[in-house]
């Protein structure tokens, strides 16, 4: 009895303790986190080099098992990716900014739409009950205020482009030392971790690849076929901004459910300000692409490869959006993905040791 209450008393020193120390974390806010902006803009780069290596890597492997060296294999691999890609930014940048431009000034146009949008709500709804035209006013109002907070974000990293160009600059080189020694960081890996967790490890790496790579890959060629076919159709239907509204829908699509819903909305608002024939064209070209996705594309080159219930990826949704917004929402699967596997092999591992317990008891 003595003993329980001891351990109860160390329990709660250690909670304390605890709370103490992340609150002295958050008092010395203004210390560390200049340091951590300056570690973001450090550290980006090598993320984004990271992930181009895991995309880029499996076909590398193939080209170099087929007898070609490992460097003359990145080097075609870099001709066809970030030549095809130095080609779409070059023909396409001033495109975007061209058509930015024009829908900057348009706004007027577009904000006196929009108030008659508003009044025709307000009209068609005056003789509902006040409950209902207030949970509608709150939700334009919401709306408005999210728009208005993207748009903010959006105008702010595009001011600050210029000082992301070196860092984005870095990227292909570091990515090509990534790809060029990657049996040598696996070889350090695997001498930095510690014996006693290197085989738990590697399996648990290979399950997360084997249910998150081909989902990630996947859905980025998805996106990619998307985001060409919107623009492109909605161009044939002499859309406005047809090659910003492909982008934008062809982003918004890697979010699962909730993405060709957010990337439509732009879309239809310019549309609506242009006419009802526009509208009924982009409605067509939105849900005939998403038939196409939704039974051609993924089930083709994505497949079941996450295998989680939709109910559990719209819940993770849901809380990636509130916590983190668009990037929440992005990254929601991927580390839904990963939490699935990590519960799994802590499963496994809990009772691989149960068993062991009961031989020794034995």
């Amino acid at each position: 009895m003595m003993k329980k209450s001891v351990i109860w008393f160390y329990r709660l020193g250690f909670l304390l303790l605890l709370f103490i120390v992340v609150f002295l974390f958050f008092k010395i806010k203004p210390i560390w986190l200049p340091v951590l902006a300056i570690l973001y803009k450090l550290l980006i780069p090598f993320v984004l080099a990271a992930f181009i290596s895991y995309l880029l890597h499996p076909v590398v492997e193939k080209l170099h098992k087929k007898g070609l060296y490992r460097s003359i294999s990145i080097l075609l691999i870099y001709v066809v990716f970030f030549g095809g890609l130095g080609v779409a930014v070059y023909r396409g940048i001033p495109v975007v900014i061209r058509e930015l431009e024009e829908l900057i000034d348009s706004a007027p146009y577009f904000a006196e739409q929009y108030k008659g949008v508003l009044q025709v709500i307000e009209d068609k709804t005056s003789n509902w009950p006040v409950e209902m035209k207030e949970r509608i006013q709150s939700g334009v109002v919401y709306v408005e205020d999210k728009v208005e907070n993207l748009l903010a974000r959006l105008l702010g990293s595009l001011a600050n482009i210029m000082d992301w160009v070196i860092v984005f600059a870095l990227v292909p080189l570091i990515a090509f030392y990534f790809l060029k020694d990657w049996p040598k960081l696996k070889l350090a890996a695997w001498y930095i971790t510690p014996p006693s967790i290197r085989k738990p490890s590697i399996s648990f790496f290979k399950d997360v690849e084997q249910s998150l790579g081909n989902y990630i890959r996947g859905q980025l060629i998805v996106c990619i076929i998307i985001g060409i076919l919107s623009a492109l159709l909605l161009w044939l239907v002499k859309m406005k901004y047809a090659l910003l509204l492909g982008i934008i829908i062809g982003i918004t699509n890697v979010i699962p459910y909730f993405g060709p819903i957010i990337g439509a909305i732009p879309a239809v608002i310019i549309a609506t300000a242009m006419g009802t024939k526009q509208v009924i064209w982009v409605a067509v070209i939105i849900f005939g692409l998403q038939f196409l996705e939704g039974n051609i594309l993924s089930p083709l080159i994505v497949g079941k490869s996450l295998h989680m219930h939709p109910l559990l990826i719209m819940l993770a949704l849901l809380l990636g959006g509130e916590i983190g917004g668009v990037v929440g929402l992005i990254l929601a699967v991927p580390l839904l993905a990963i939490l699935k596997v990590a519960i799994l092999h802590a499963k496994v591992h809990f009772i691989k040791e149960r068993k062991e317990r009961q031989i020794r008891k034995e």
